[in-house]
């Protein structure tokens, strides 16, 4: 996709005690390569090979959401009411165990066709493999989490999990591992989508070093554990 002159629609879902970085993190790093953040930079040339990043705030009512941390997030629109149009989604990691409302399943499950692609960063996989739509696909989660699902016995066997990278790409779901990983995900999603000198201005802007999929220094939380 070439950036110049292009909108971008990405929906944040957040969903109760979401981890604050898991949002945060991505949201902030992709949102530096948009013409509305370059713009401050008085860089006129690279503003105009960004993109215009929209950004929509998704959840199940309108009433604040709050995270693991922080202040409460007012959310723009409902699972039962969405955007007009979404180009991506973001999915932050909530409590693994959390129980979608028929409201939520039939969200992912109606707009995934629709999405050029799908971000989840830590247990947001796993919390969104109860909707089906990740069966099929390699897909990256927290190793922590993954380690005592699966000596549980809980994991979703129509998904086949990764737990040797911090983050992975099938297809359109782009996937990472605990927390922090998000950045790097975002990193990675930068570097395949926008201008390279807008990527390299955004990596030094944010003091930024990307780390690649692996080695991963987190793979040793599974050493021994058959996920799949």
């Amino acid at each position: 996709m070439s950036p110049s002159n292009q909108t971008i629609h990405i929906g944040l879902v957040l969903f109760p005690s979401y981890q604050l970085l898991d949002a945060a993190g991505p949201v902030d790093y992709l949102n530096n390569h948009s013409k509305q953040f370059v713009g401050l930079l008085n860089l006129p040339e690279l503003a105009a090979k960004a993109p215009t990043i929209n950004w929509y705030y998704i959840a199940e009512t309108l009433n604040h959401v709050y995270a693991s941390s922080g202040p409460g997030q007012l959310p723009t629109h409902t699972f039962s009411h969405p955007p007009a149009h979404l180009d991506y989604l973001i999915v932050p990691g909530p409590d693994p165990a959390i129980k979608f409302s028929s409201a939520c399943t039939q969200f992912f499950q109606t707009q995934f066709p629709k999405l050029k692609g799908l971000l989840t960063v830590c247990t947001g996989s796993i919390a969104l493999a109860q909707t089906g739509i990740l069966d099929g696909h390699k897909v990256c989660s927290n190793k922590w989490v993954l380690r005592e699902l699966a000596k549980a016995g809980s994991l979703r066997k129509e998904i086949t999990w990764i737990g040797d990278r911090r983050w992975i790409v099938d297809g359109k779901i782009w996937s990472s591992g605990g927390i922090t990983a998000g950045i790097d995900l975002a990193a990675e999603f930068a570097r395949v989508h926008f201008d390279p000198e807008l990527v390299e201005v955004a990596k030094a802007v944010s003091e930024e070093t990307p780390k690649p999929d692996r080695p991963d220094d987190w793979a040793k939380l599974l050493d021994g554990i058959e996920l799949n």
